[in-house]
């Protein structure tokens, strides 16, 4: 069998809390831990910890001879060593006693004395070769096959790990130290939303208040206006009036078109400057050139040239030509329809002015409600309908959109930080704190970008656009059991916050791009690792202090963990 692989270092943690063994308590058999040394106890007869119907002589433990099924008869030789695992159960399997259907205990006990227990498999016992990374003090290789003699090198390997611990627990403690404060910053700006929210609540009540205000106004020019009589800009009757109105609306109508006119020669203008240049670009492309993009282009700009369109039509620009001369040459003589002379009508509004004023006045709010009345009933003809707007109704139209502007603005931004209140941001809110901060790491040609709860990003280092690997969607929680480098950077086991991104920028001949950021406690926020699973599925392994532990929970080694 190989060798065991690192992260069996991850059952040493369940020895540490183990209390340490009176001096009066009897000694247990070689390569028993002390979670296992129940059922060891009996002077006399041994029951195999599997199958208790199987009873042995107590001279039959670790004789080398394998005769209980489960192995558990020989837990310092390496007899049993056919039906151990691969890998001894984890921490949580060993305190609960869950261990695997043919084997009993999870390998060979090392004491380690001054240093960490563990187990080792019972393949690597008697072996001839001394396993110190997972049994510093040699008993492993207690018969001494081929003349190999294991040292004790517990309480210099000991004394290195405390150090190293030492740098991981203060270096765990500066982590949690930020933690905290992500913690006290994500809820000052939480504590800014809620404020927020209650201050657009008053401003949306009083916004409200002052568009029903405007509203109200404005129906209130509107019918002054509609009570107004409208008269040309000199004397005369109606027609001198309609005159006036068609002369100025005919006018505008003519500088409209002119206009129109001219943007559309542009037009034309630029769309033969482009299609001369797509005509070079299908002349010149060179065809062996294997890029499917072009091939595409020339294939649509040959679809578009086949097309049959009709050219400009000449009669209708000298149709033109005729409208936007000036109204002399068009044979128009406005003078002919604008009378200077006083109208019956002009001197029935002089009415008013042979009454005293009170009884002036009077009359003129009378009749000014039965025209408007007439109006609104349809018995009259609106006289300003087809006329321009006055400066006072323009004005008060004005004010009422400005006001339901900043209505709707507000309204919008309420929406917004409701929605933020809503939405999940990790334990405590702490990613509240870090949302927007990025970070980056240089991968062989591109770098690769992270902003917390919003992107990741792609970038080339030869130039050219960036590429988006997937916008924030979720936040999700995986378990993960990895080996932990010895820079400490990395996942190891546990639960840890997962970071979905999806929808990214589509992939050639594939699905949009998406990421998945795991992530666990560092004292700085870091990318470690960038994998590519699947194409364009990405997966990055990210340090940070927003998700350490409130309390640690490393262990320290003990100075001297049993005698």
């Amino acid at each position: 069998m190989g060798r065991l692989r690192p992260k069996i270092v991850a059952v040493i943690l369940s020895f540490l809390a183990a209390p340490a063994i009176a001096a009066s308590e009897a000694p247990r058999p070689r390569g028993v831990g002390p979670e296992f040394a129940k059922f060891y106890q009996d002077a006399d007869t041994f029951t195999c910890i599997s199958n208790p119907s199987i009873k042995l002589d107590i001279a039959r433990l670790n004789d080398d001879y394998c005769d209980c099924p489960d192995g558990s008869d020989e837990p310092g030789t390496p007899a049993c060593s056919y039906i151990s695992p691969l890998s001894p159960p984890g921490p949580s399997e060993v305190t609960k006693g869950q261990f695997n259907e043919t084997l009993a205990l999870p390998g060979y006990y090392c004491k380690n004395k001054w240093h960490l227990p563990s187990y080792i498999p019972f393949t690597n016992v008697n072996d001839g070769v001394c396993d110190y990374e997972l049994c510093c003090d040699g008993s492993d290789e207690w018969e001494g096959v081929g003349g190999v003699k294991c040292e004790d090198r517990c309480a210099k390997i000991g004394k290195e790990w405390r150090k190293q611990d030492e740098a991981r627990q203060k270096s765990l403690g500066a982590a949690n130290r930020k933690r905290r404060e992500l913690v006290r910053e994500a809820a000052r700006l939480k504590k800014e939303v809620e404020d927020r929210i209650q201050t657009l609540h008053a401003q949306i009540q009083g916004a409200e208040l002052k568009v029903a205000g405007l509203e109200q106004e404005l129906q209130n020019v509107e019918r002054q206006e509609k009570a107004k009589v409208i008269k040309g800009s000199g004397k005369g009757g109606k027609l001198t009036v309609l005159t006036s109105l068609a002369k100025g609306r005919i006018q505008e109508l003519v500088d409209t078109l002119g206009r129109v006119r001219g943007e559309r020669d542009a037009a034309r203008a630029r769309v033969e400057e482009l299609e001369a240049i797509l005509r070079k670009f299908k002349d010149e492309y060179n065809p062996n050139f294997n890029d499917e993009g072009v091939k595409r282009a020339v294939k649509a700009w040959e679809d578009y040239a086949a097309q049959e369109r009709p050219g400009p039509d000449e009669a209708q620009d000298r149709d033109l030509d005729e409208i936007l001369k000036p109204d002399s040459e068009n044979g128009i003589n406005w003078a002919e329809y604008e009378s200077t002379e006083e109208s019956d009508v002009d001197v029935l509004y002089k009415f008013e002015e042979y009454l005293p004023e009170p009884l002036r006045n009077w009359v003129d709010q009378k009749l000014r409600d039965l025209r408007v009345m007439l109006i609104e009933n349809g018995i009259l003809a609106d006289p300003h309908a087809d006329s321009p707007e006055s400066k006072a109704l323009s004005d008060a139209r004005q004010q009422l959109n400005s006001a339901r502007s900043e209505l709707d603005s507000d309204k919008n931004e309420l929406n917004q930080h409701q929605e933020d209140l809503e939405k999940d941001y990790g334990p405590d809110g702490v990613f509240r704190a870090v949302k927007g901060q990025c970070i980056e790491k240089d991968s062989g040609e591109y770098t690769y970008e992270f902003c917390f709860m919003e992107r990741t990003t792609q970038k080339s280092k030869k130039g050219g656009g960036n590429t988006g690997m997937g916008n924030f969607v979720r936040i999700e929680r995986v378990t993960v059991d990895e080996d932990l480098p010895p820079d400490g950077k990395g996942l190891g086991s546990g639960e840890r916050y997962v970071l979905k991104f999806e929808n990214g920028q589509h992939c050639w001949n594939g699905p949009n791009r998406s990421t998945q950021v795991i992530l666990a406690c560092a004292e700085q926020d870091e990318i470690w690792k960038i994998v590519e699973e699947e194409k364009c599925v990405y997966r990055m392994e990210v340090g940070t202090p927003a998700v350490c532990e409130p309390k640690s929970n490393g262990k320290q080694a003990p100075t001297h963990n049993e005698l």
